[in-house]
């Protein structure tokens, strides 16, 4: 179908499109059976009215107008087609001509994927440092495994040691005015293990049951909320009751209470855990450099606000998820920062222009070394997610929609591009099943 196309600013572009009655006779028969269906005309059921009697009983424009969104999304589609655009999401229309029996003709408005210019990748080249693993490490492990298979026994008659629990009543104050969820009945406090507020378990040291005590704290600068970080806070203790802590020998016997054979086993599993851990932390951080430097020396097209827009709100929404799963409240979290949604939307520009450019650098890399997704890796993947959420409706019924398959191709595929980045900068072998030189899905 013709139309024309005219390049804008900002990586968009406009499409006029004209589309001939010829070209969408059919979309009006199939737009009159949609009307007749919800049509009462005299004489016939519904659906069953012919396209001639319905014109004259709804009139021609109403079939034209409810058969233009198919005549768009065909046409639109054609056009995008045959311009090979990468579009972006959801375009802008506006009709321009709409009269039965002559030409349609619409604009469409839509952003274009920017284009991509990468550095030699192979002149990248970053340091893969894996944390030794120490004996001292192994320790302050089995110590916590120690303090988690402790045995509190109340020891009110005497006064808390750094060893101790206290159960406590605590109230909070800034400038004398009560600080809202300042306020903890029962507040269980480790004397062993840091807090929160640095210096609070100190003045907890040496108190007794029933004891109360008032002394004010700074709080730390980067604390969540917003309106204590940085501010020195009045507080009130009284305690209730101290546990004394009672540890179990480093032992044999310890490492049979979880399930290990001896104390030797358990050092070898701790020791195997923590390499895992610092392998695992170095790679992040091989991954991290890398996209770093390519961010730093590609060059981009103008990034479309509709992309940064994607990533930030799926920033905020990972935002949200950590929140909930630490029991804050997302309004609760924005209050405290004295800022509203939108606010904190343009907080996030600089982080998801940042993720924008590292995903079309994925895109770039993929299409440029021939990595793809092939329908048995998708699937195979898809039957491990159906496996694991196997009791949830659901998500299950999500796992059949053709957007999620895409998203998941496409994680498939940044994890593959990531791998193949992490082989070139480090000198290493590229990992088999990344490149398929061919393969009969792209044929």
């Amino acid at each position: 179908m013709p139309h024309i196309l005219k390049k804008l600013e900002n990586s968009q572009i406009e499409l006029t499109i004209t589309v001939s009655p010829e070209n969408y006779e059919k979309y009006l028969e199939v737009a009159g059976k949609r009307l007749a269906e919800r049509a009462s005309i005299k004489g016939f059921r519904p659906g069953k009215v012919p396209l001639d009697v319905l014109k004259k009983e709804v009139g021609e424009m109403a079939i034209l107008q409810e058969a233009l969104e198919d005549i768009v999304q065909t046409s639109y589609y054609e056009a995008v087609t045959s311009e090979k655009l990468d579009t972006i999401g959801m375009p802008k229309i506006s009709i321009d001509k709409l009269a039965p029996g002559n030409d349609v003709a619409y604009k469409a408005t839509v952003s274009l994927l920017p284009k991509v210019i990468l550095p030699n990748i192979k002149n990248i080249k970053v340091e893969k440092k894996v944390k030794k693993i120490e004996d001292k490490h192994i320790d302050e492990v089995i110590d916590s495994i120690r303090k988690m298979q402790a045995v509190e026994v109340i020891k009110n008659d005497k006064k808390s040691s750094t060893e101790d629990k206290l159960i406590i009543d605590m109230d909070m104050f800034l400038d004398k005015v009560p600080v809202e969820g300042g306020a903890a009945k029962d507040y269980q406090v480790y004397l062993s293990e840091p807090h929160y507020i640095p210096g609070f378990n100190d003045q907890l040291i040496g108190l007794g049951q029933g004891e109360e005590k008032e002394f004010s704290l700074d709080f730390p600068p980067t604390h969540y909320q917003k309106h204590l970080a940085g501010k020195n806070v009045q507080i009130k203790v009284k305690v209730k009751d101290i546990y004394e802590r009672q540890l179990p020998e480093i032992s044999d016997e310890l490492a049979k209470k979880i399930g290990q054979e001896d104390l030797a086993k358990l050092r070898e599993l701790i020791n195997a855990n923590l390499l895992h851990e610092a392998e695992e932390k170095a790679d992040q951080q091989v991954e991290i450099e890398i996209l770093e430097k390519l961010i730093t020396d590609a060059k981009f097209e103008v990034i479309p606000e509709v992309l940064i827009d994607a990533e930030r709100h799926k920033i905020f929404y990972e935002l949200k998820h950590d929140l909930e799963r630490h029991g804050i409240n997302i309004e609760q979290y924005l209050a405290d920062l004295k800022k509203t949604q939108e606010e904190m939307f343009k907080d996030f520009s600089a982080q998801a222009e940042k993720r924008a450019k590292a995903a079309l650098i994925s895109r770039q890399v993929a299409n440029e070394q021939g990595i793809h997704v092939h329908d048995e890796e998708l699937q195979k993947e898809i039957k491990v997610m159906e496996e694991m959420y196997k009791d949830n409706k659901d998500y299950l019924a999500n796992l059949k929609k053709p957007e999620v398959k895409d998203t998941i191709s496409m994680t498939l595929q940044n994890r593959k591009v990531m791998q193949w980045l992490k082989a070139t900068a480090l000198g290493e072998p590229i990992p088999e099943g990344i490149i398929h030189e061919h393969h009969h899905d792209h044929e």
